[in-house]
């Protein structure tokens, strides 16, 4: 079968650029890496209970700041759709943090009522969903930073995220589905519309095209599958995987996929065809990706060990694949 020119074209540059680059970030495992929407910052959480951030330079990333103030481990964060200064960390100490690069402070604390695990910015910057490890997923509003509704689900609810349209919101779960719901104008709540028997076992990561095009789940069954956003059906899997897919990331322009789990390696799939297009060896598991918004460059996280001097202390470093 003949590679496509753009297959082509992203092999000839990975292959130029083969070696990834690390950068110490934390003093314990990071769990959660994400870029701002300009992509000048990448800022990551770390169970050492701060967040770091980067500014990107041409051939590396130099620190910028590192944010204290959470109690307890920083499981995820990610920054403002459109606002390239802030960004919102969820932690294990039952609360949000709002931080703004330009003042380096925390602008908002949100207390919530549990230990909070996973965390989005819906597309018109207004609304911040958390979800906890009771399976509440709480909705508050970006602007007063008060709580605009919760949701308590009777299944263990993994990964969240709206749709780009911003007119959805889906969770995977711990059967294997994906529930969209929909948000009640002039009401609080949402309203569930869809689920979706998407695998045969829990669901755990969720992210959706920049193009709006596709979503893609990853599961326990070391599948990644790939949706028609209007259809909502399956239209490929990607299935080079051994471990379950614990992390999912789509390049800017739609075109390549970022799979990892325990596996020693990231796929990147060509999203069209389901092919491999690379793989990025790494030494551990790998636990976050994410494709910066304007070019083939992928941060991710390990879990590391610092084996230089203590095999069992964790090394905390954020990776770059793809620089020159």
């Amino acid at each position: 079968m003949a590679v496509s020119p753009y297959v082509q074209a992203m092999q000839e540059l990975f292959r130029a650029n083969t070696r990834s680059r690390e950068f110490p970030a934390h003093g314990a495992k990071v769990h959660s890496v994400a870029w701002s929407c300009c992509g000048r910052r990448l800022a990551s959480g770390s169970f050492d209970k701060t967040a770091s951030v980067f500014l990107l330079e041409k051939d590396r990333l130099v620190k910028e700041n590192n944010y204290r103030g959470h109690g307890d481990s920083v499981d995820q964060l990610c920054w403002h759709p459109s606002n390239p200064d802030l960004f919102v960390t969820a932690s294990g100490d039952k609360t949000i943090r709002i931080w703004d690069v330009r003042t380096t402070k925390c602008i908002a604390t949100v207390n919530t009522k549990g230990e909070n695990i996973n965390i989005c910015w819906s597309p018109d910057g207004q609304t911040i969903a958390v979800g906890n490890k009771d399976d509440v997923v709480t909705f508050i509003d970006a602007k007063t930073h008060r709580s605009k509704a919760e949701e308590q689900f009777k299944f263990e609810v993994n990964e969240i995220s709206w749709n780009n349209d911003n007119n959805m919101f889906f969770l995977t779960n711990g059967n294997g589905c994906i529930n969209i719901l929909r948000q009640v104008p002039l009401a609080a709540e949402l309203k569930p519309i869809q689920s979706i028997n998407a695998h045969p076992s829990n669901c755990i990561c969720i992210k959706f095209d920049p193009m709006g095009k596709y979503f893609a789940t990853g599961s326990a069954d070391a599948l990644v599958s790939l949706w028609d956003v209007d259809e909502l059906v399956c239209v490929r899997c990607f299935s080079r995987l051994d471990w379950p897919v614990r992390t999912l990331s789509f390049s800017h322009d739609g075109k390549m996929l970022a799979s990892a789990s325990e596996d020693h390696f990231i796929d990147i799939a060509e999203v069209e065809t389901g092919e491999k297009l690379w793989e990025v060896q790494c030494e551990s598991p790998t636990f976050t990706v994410a494709w910066h918004p304007k070019r083939p460059l992928l941060a991710f996280a390990c879990d590391d060990k610092d084996g230089k001097y203590d095999s069992s202390r964790e090394a905390g470093t954020v990776k770059l694949f793809g620089l020159p």
